[in-house]
């Protein structure tokens, strides 16, 4: 396989839900490549978190890192990830939502983790995976979504739409 990142510029519908909104993104991508790979098989994904309403994507900056991390000191909050399938005349989209709790955050610890550089390409300005995994109380849903790409789900959903790609998989 081949990662052909989408070069195209995001449009974010503001009035769209966050659930929706990563969906309209990952067809997005999806259309892009596609175009270019129209014999091809195509996963395209898009991540946002969400909390209180409120998207949060990639940082710009340190500074940027770090209020979305205040943000979600302490509180409740959504990882979802909008996928899209094509393969040939068959397309399925979907979105896999999961629910984190973080613990209440030092000054301290939010200054360092952004300073290590970890945040700066992670939707949330966070990565489960790394050192962020010291700041989750309670995660309920697929961890893999968190990181990016539902596995488990995507799985699900390439058996169906590109079944005969899939036959031997496992």
């Amino acid at each position: 396989f081949d990662i052909i990142p989408a070069q195209g510029e995001e449009v974010m519908d503001p009035s769209l839900s966050p659930d929706r909104l990563v969906e309209e993104l990952s067809r997005q991508k999806c259309a892009e490549v596609a175009a270019a790979h129209p014999d091809g098989l195509v996963i395209a994904a898009d991540t946002v978190v969400s909390v209180g309403g409120l998207v949060l994507g990639k940082p710009h900056s340190e500074a940027e890192a770090a209020s979305m991390l205040r943000l979600l000191s302490g509180r409740d909050h959504q990882v979802m990830t909008g996928c899209t399938v094509l393969c040939g005349d068959r397309v399925e989209t979907f979105t896999e939502v999961t629910s984190l709790h973080f613990r209440p955050l030092s000054d301290k610890e939010i200054l360092k983790y952004v300073q290590s550089g970890e945040p700066m390409d992670k939707a949330g300005s966070y990565g489960i995976q790394g050192g962020a995994a010291l700041f989750c109380e309670k995660l309920e849903g697929d961890y893999y979504n968190v990181m990016g790409l539902p596995v488990c789900r995507l799985y699900e959903t390439l058996c169906r739409t590109a079944p005969e790609v899939m036959e031997d998989t496992l």
